[in-house]
């Protein structure tokens, strides 16, 4: 373990991951602090869904929770192109609804009382590194230096790309999510027991794409997502895009397409009230799986920076709170003299035994179960009619099943679909094959 009497961690980022990750370390008697460009209580847009497995991940939340709003759900609306749609209901709870703004700042508080130092207003602008300290230069000219560092600031973390550890997602692999989150006394879905979820959306504005160029979704690929989220006094209501199809097929401006989504839901009779541009924010989460090393050297990536998301549900918070204890506790665990990659090849380790698999594979559930429309619609169709099936997807979806144990029973109940992801597996271990060929 780092000896107490060493300059603290540094922390850049004081999301869920970051919080967590002082929170471990402080408790442990690590010296940490924690640096962020905000003050607190911030808004952060997210969706704000989380499943209920983070309260066995993270039993001290059971106490902490009773201090901010929560709302808990065990019901979906599922819908898919075309209209088709069907209700599934989980045998307990399965998610859990915050606000970002509240839930950030309880996990910070958590951390803080723990013994972690917070900076706020620190923006950094500069990092370099050495075989033996990370140096992070803010905006304002303050310099941090530390024996290491996790960074946990976002899916565009300026520490991963002026480190060279990670220079940025491709389009193809990160979603462009629209959101709002807004008073119920202004805006509300008319059933605040459900979640609601829309796969395959098209929104007014976009084109019907054709080509194979590598900007271009093939030809009956799903154009988007669409959701209401529940909260206790709030709702959030939101749609999201590739990043790719969304330049390529998308018109409308993201707040132009977030009312007229709106609009439709209140003619439709889902929700009452109108949209708030002052409530609205876009936002980019990224969906193409985690990286292959989240960490090297002294700095370990956390959170949406080391892209801990799951694609198949775009869930990244509760992701994000393991990925950002797991690099504490390699931290804790790596006594001795810190050289190399060894905190981050323990890091890695820790990470592909808990989550790795899980989210790689999101991706290619994502890719065969939700990425063709017709695939989609036919899913949503027989929902009623497969019940079996449908809750080993939801079980999937919300963490209560490994993602080996949905495929199992994917093969018992219907050896087509089960196939089909089978062989979406090959195709992309096979890529994988290919692209480590190149570049040996």
């Amino acid at each position: 373990m780092i000896p107490a009497s060493a300059d603290p961690i540094l922390v850049v980022g004081a999301g869920p991951a970051g919080a967590t990750a002082a929170r471990t370390l402080a408790a442990a008697g690590v010296p940490v602090r924690i640096l962020d460009r905000a003050s607190f209580p911030r808004n952060k847009p997210c969706g704000g869904g989380i499943s209920l497995r983070v309260l066995k991940r993270f039993p001290y939340l059971e106490d902490a929770l009773p201090r901010i709003a929560t709302h808990t759900l065990k019901r979906l609306y599922l819908e898919g192109p075309g209209g088709a749609s069907t209700v599934i209901e989980s045998d307990e709870p399965a998610a859990l609804m915050i606000r970002r703004v509240e839930f950030d700042d309880l996990l910070l508080s958590l951390a803080l009382r723990e013994g972690a130092e917070l900076v706020t207003g620190a923006d950094i602008v500069q990092a370099s590194a050495t075989r033996e300290r990370v140096t992070l230069v803010a905006r304002d000219g303050r310099r941090f230096t530390a024996p290491l560092v996790i960074a946990a600031d976002g899916v565009h973390s300026g520490v991963a790309r002026r480190l060279g550890l990670h220079l940025g997602w491709p389009a193809t692999s990160i979603a462009l999510d629209m959101m709002e989150e807004t008073p119920r006394t202004e805006l509300r879905d008319l059933d605040p027991s459900t979640l609601w979820i829309a796969y395959g959306y098209t929104a007014t504005g976009a084109h019907d794409i054709r080509g194979d160029g590598p900007a271009c979704p093939p030809q009956g690929a799903a154009e988007g997502y669409a959701y209401i989220f529940p909260k206790r006094d709030h709702v959030n209501i939101g749609i999201g895009y590739v990043l790719s199809y969304y330049r390529h097929a998308i018109e409308a401006s993201p707040y132009e397409l977030q009312r007229g989504f709106v609009d439709e839901l209140r003619a439709r009779g889902v929700v009452a009230g109108e949209s708030m541009r002052r409530n609205f924010t876009p936002f980019m989460i990224p969906v193409g799986g985690p990286l292959r090393r989240p960490g090297r050297g002294r700095v370990l990536l956390a959170g949406d920076a080391g892209g801990f998301v799951n694609a198949f549900t775009a869930e990244g918070i509760y992701y994000a709170m393991v990925s950002g204890d797991l690099a504490a506790r390699a931290v804790i665990k790596t006594r001795g003299v810190v050289s190399g990659d060894r905190i981050a090849r323990r890091y890695r380790r820790a990470c592909s035994r808990e989550i790795g698999p899980e989210l790689r594979d999101s991706v290619l559930v994502q890719r065969h179960l939700f990425s063709d429309r017709d695939r989609i619609a036919r899913i949503v169709r027989n929902a009623d009619r497969h019940p079996a099936i449908t809750k080993l997807i939801l079980d999937y979806a919300i963490g209560h099943r490994s993602y080996l144990s949905a495929r199992r029973g994917l093969i018992r109940r219907s050896p087509h679909l089960a196939l089909g992801l089978m062989w979406e597996l090959t195709k992309s271990f096979a890529r994988g094959r290919l692209a480590a060929l190149g570049s040996a």
